[in-house]
C-alpha cells in the first residue's frame, strides 16, 4: 500500500523532499516537472529540478525520487526522457495534470486530457526510448471538463505503456475546489490492469479511510495535506499497519520548520527568504493553531534577523512547555 508525496511546482522542492520524507511514512516522490519544449535539455536543467540524481536518486532519508517532464512533442519528450535516465533517473513521470493557465496555454499538463491520441504518443515514444528496465508513469486529473473523458484518457496511457497511473480526482476546470471525486478513481481502476494511485483532498487518517472506501485503491498520493500536517504520510503507515496513530504536536515539528527558514535563508537573497518560510507556515496553519499564530506575528514583517529570533524563541518555548496530547 504505497504512499507517494505529490510533485508541486513552486513548493516540494529538493528542501520540503528532505524534510517531509525524514517524517517517515513516505515510499516515493516526484519533482517539480522539467518542462520539455523543442531542444534537448543540459544537464543543469535536470540537477536544477533534480539534484537527487547526482545522490542516487533517493532523498538524504533514502526515499526514491522520480522524475517527472512536461510537454507535448512526443519526439523532444522522449530524447529528454532517454538523456534524464543516462543521468540517473529510476522513473520518468508524465505529467498530465497540471491545471495553470500558463502552463496549458503552453500546451502542457492538463489541457492535454483534450487529445488522447497525443496522450498515447506520448507514453508511447517515451516508453520506447527509455531502457526497458525504467518504468514510464503518468499523472492526470480526470478529464478537462467532464471526469466521463478521464476513462478514454487513462486508457490511452496504458495502451501507450504507463506502468501505474495517479489520478488527481477532480477536472481541469475544477482546479483545487473540493471535493475530490474518488468514485471515479475505482472507476478507472476497474479499467485498467495496472496500480491506480488515488489523489485529492487527503487531508486527515479519516480522509485517507473515506477515500480508500470510495475509490476502492490502497496506494495514495498526499499533496497539499501532507504539507500541512507533515507527519500524515507517518499516520496513514501507522494506521495501514494496524498501530496505534499518535500524531505529532506543533513541538515535533517546529524544528522542522526552523530547520527549513535557515537552510532558505542561506540560500535565497534576504528579500525572497520571508516569502517562502510565509507561504509553508500558512499552509502549516490549517492544522496548528500554533503555527497560524506565528504567521499573524510575522505575516507583515520582512527582516530576517527578526524572523530568526523569533523562530529560535518559538522552538525554545514548545519545547520547553510541550503541548498535551
Amino acid at each position: 500500500m504505497p504512499i507517494a508525496l505529490a510533485p508541486m511546482e513552486g513548493l516540494v522542492d529538493e528542501l520540503m523532499r528532505d524534510l517531509l520524507t525524514r517524517m517517515g511514512g513516505i515510499d516515493w516522490c516526484v519533482t517539480e516537472f522539467v518542462r520539455i519544449n523543442n531542444r534537448l535539455l543540459p544537464e543543469s536543467s535536470f540537477y536544477k529540478l533534480a539534484p537527487e540524481l547526482a545522490k542516487g536518486a533517493v532523498t538524504p532519508a533514502g526515499t526514491p525520487v522520480h522524475l517527472q517532464l512536461l510537454g507535448s512533442d512526443p519526439s523532444r519528450l522522449a530524447d529528454n526522457a532517454a538523456f534524464a535516465c543516462s543521468l540517473g533517473a529510476p522513473v520518468i513521470d508524465l505529467n498530465f495534470g497540471c491545471p495553470a493557465k500558463t502552463v496549458n496555454q503552453s500546451r502542457g499538463g492538463a489541457v492535454l486530457l483534450k487529445e488522447p491520441a497525443l496522450l498515447y504518443a506520448i507514453v508511447h515514444a517515451v516508453r520506447k526510448a527509455v531502457p526497458a528496465n525504467i518504468p514510464v508513469t503518468a499523472k492526470m486529473r480526470l478529464g478537462y471538463e467532464h471526469p466521463e473523458d478521464s476513462l478514454v484518457c487513462a486508457q490511452a496511457l496504458a495502451e501507450g505503456g504507463i506502468s501505474q497511473l495517479v489520478v488527481h480526482a477532480r477536472t481541469k476546470v475544477e482546479g483545487y475546489r473540493p471535493p475530490a471525486h474518488w468514485e471515479w478513481v475505482a472507476r478507472i481502476q476497474e479499467l485498467l490492469s495496472i496500480p491506480v494511485y488515488a489523489n485529492g483532498e487527503i487531508w486527515t487518517v479519516e480522509d485517507w479511510q473515506r477515500c480508500r472506501a470510495i475509490s476502492g485503491v490502497d496506494n495514495i498520493m498526499l499533496g497539499r495535506g501532507l504539507v500541512a500536517r507533515p507527519d500524515l504520510a507517518w499516520q496513514i503507515a501507522q494506521a495501514q499497519a494496524g498501530l496505534p496513530v499518535e500524531a505529532r504536536d506543533w513541538s515535533g515539528i517546529q524544528p522542522l520548520l526552523l530547520e527549513f527558514w535557515q537552510r532558505i535563508f542561506a540560500k535565497l537573497a534576504p528579500r525572497h527568504a520571508p516569502g517562502c518560510l510565509k507561504q509553508w507556515l500558512a499552509m502549516l496553519a490549517w492544522s496548528y493553531p500554533e503555527a497560524a499564530a506565528l504567521f499573524t506575528a510575522i505575516r507583515r514583517d520582512n527582516d530576517c534577523e527578526r524572523i530568526t529570533a523569533l523562530l529560535v524563541a518559538s522552538v525554545a518555548d514548545s519545547t520547553a512547555h510541550p503541548a498535551v496530547q
